[in-house]
């Protein structure tokens, strides 16, 4: 068969497209996650592909660039979705503690559980391996949660996000440890992420204060390109510029908590509120077609075979259980005995592909099965649709238990009425002197 032409990826790019938009209007109906139905046509693909053509074109590259712009759109939209007030620091606190217990138990878990079955491993290769495997997936958790409560959503909202960033941060600490001369220790580190800090608020404020004049309709695209140019120079400098995306994000939609007083001045607040609509709009439709186009490409390079190993099933049900079991853990203590669907919303996804494909060569190990990889991915998000399907039952049977009742004490009060109702006639009718006996 001939190969496959310029027209021939434009109408699949479009199908595909077409196609995520009604996985999504399936996943909000049925709370199975759009990701999970994108990778698994992007299997689909992958057999068809190798069927018809006889091999499938290496899409490792691709796979990295959507990766990392799609992350920095999916903690954007995060970040514009992020509202400061008084009553959000202990909820904004309780899901960075959890996050980053989470992180550090899961990882340290998951790196005894490798190198308990995978001789050759030391503990610093099985510490950079198990990191990818215990961050959460802000791009399957985020658009999936929009269901729950909004105090359960906004705690996913900002554990998933801290979950990815801390997460990306502790990989590349442990990155730079296999080279003791790059290796700055605990003080470099901190370092490190408190001149980010500096850096992302001098530029979030140049940002605002450059675009708010530019007068141009098409400025989107450049305030875009100009936080994907300050994410790769951070990343070039060994910085953590995840946390420059966030925090312009945040201040672009409090704005006027960091421009309090006399600085009001220099904001304009009309044009900021306008910046804020269409990047929020502009972010989510492109997080949209790059969380797409990641994980059917992620499906169509997916090997099924790694998942048939007996070895591969048990390492990876083992860290299974971890996760769930240090999660159950964290959420009773801080939060309580209201932890259902929380509890199992911890599904693994973009990040996790992403840093395994960033693990150096100098930490790779040849006995590890990218098998692992794939079992965990499949089996959290399995899990918490399976969570989530739950939940949307509960509700339902609590909002018809309630109905139920309404439609009772609706009966009672017709009941009640209508005897009061025929008592006052009865009553009336007694009062009522005969006519006969009261003629003269």
């Amino acid at each position: 068969m001939e190969a496959l032409t310029t027209y021939d990826f434009i109408i699949t790019a479009s199908i595909i497209v077409i196609i995520s938009f009604w996985f999504n209007v399936i996943s909000k109906r049925t709370n199975i996650p759009s990701v999970l139905m994108l990778i698994v046509l992007g299997i689909f693909l992958n057999l068809t592909l190798s069927y018809f053509f006889g091999s499938v074109p290496d899409f490792l590259e691709s796979l990295k660039i959507l990766g990392t712009v799609g992350l920095i759109m999916i903690v954007l939209e995060a970040a514009l979705e992020l509202e400061l007030k008084k009553d959000k620091i202990v909820p904004i606190l309780k899901s960075m503690s959890i996050a980053l217990i989470g992180l550090l138990a899961s990882a340290y878990t998951a790196a005894f559980i490798l190198q308990l079955f995978i001789a050759e491993m030391s503990m610093q290769s099985a510490l950079i391996y198990a990191t990818p495997l215990s961050i959460l997936s802000s791009a399957i958790i985020i658009p999936s949660v929009g269901g729950l409560s909004e105090k359960k959503k906004e705690f996913h909202i900002y554990e998933s996000t801290f979950s990815d960033i801390m997460g990306i941060m502790m990989f590349y600490f442990l990155i730079e440890g296999l080279n003791p001369s790059e290796d700055a220790g605990a003080v470099g580190f901190i370092g490190n992420i408190a001149l980010t800090i500096a850096i992302a608020i001098v530029a979030s404020y140049a940002i605002i204060l450059i675009f708010q004049k530019i007068k141009s309709q098409a400025k989107l695209f450049l305030l875009i390109a100009v936080l994907l140019l300050l994410y790769a120079i951070g990343k070039k400098l060994h910085l953590s510029s995840l946390i420059i995306i966030l925090v312009f994000g945040l201040i672009v939609k409090n704005a006027h908590l960091f421009f309090p007083g006399k600085a009001k001045v220099f904001l304009d607040t009309d044009k900021i509120k306008q910046i804020y609509h269409e990047l929020h709009i502009i972010t989510l439709e492109t997080a949209f077609v790059i969380r797409t186009f990641f994980f059917v490409i992620f499906g169509i390079t997916i090997v099924l075979s790694s998942l048939l190993s007996f070895k591969v099933t048990l390492i990876s049900l083992l860290i299974i259980v971890s996760i769930y079991l240090i999660r159950f853990l964290i959420l009773r203590v801080l939060i309580g005995r209201d932890i259902f669907p929380q509890l199992f919303i911890a599904p693994r996804g973009l990040i996790t592909i992403l840093l395994f494909y960033a693990i150096p060569k100098e930490a790779q190990v040849a006995e590890f099965e990218s098998g692992i990889l794939l079992f965990v991915i499949i089996a959290t998000s399995l899990i918490m649709t399976w969570a989530m399907i739950k939940d949307k039952r509960k509700i339902g049977s609590l909002l018809d238990e309630i109905d139920e009742q309404y439609e009772e004490r609706n009966t009672a009060e017709d009941i009640l009425k209508e005897k009061i109702n025929s008592n006052g006639i009865e009553s009336t009718e007694d009062k009522i002197p005969d006519n006969e006996d009261t003629i003269p």
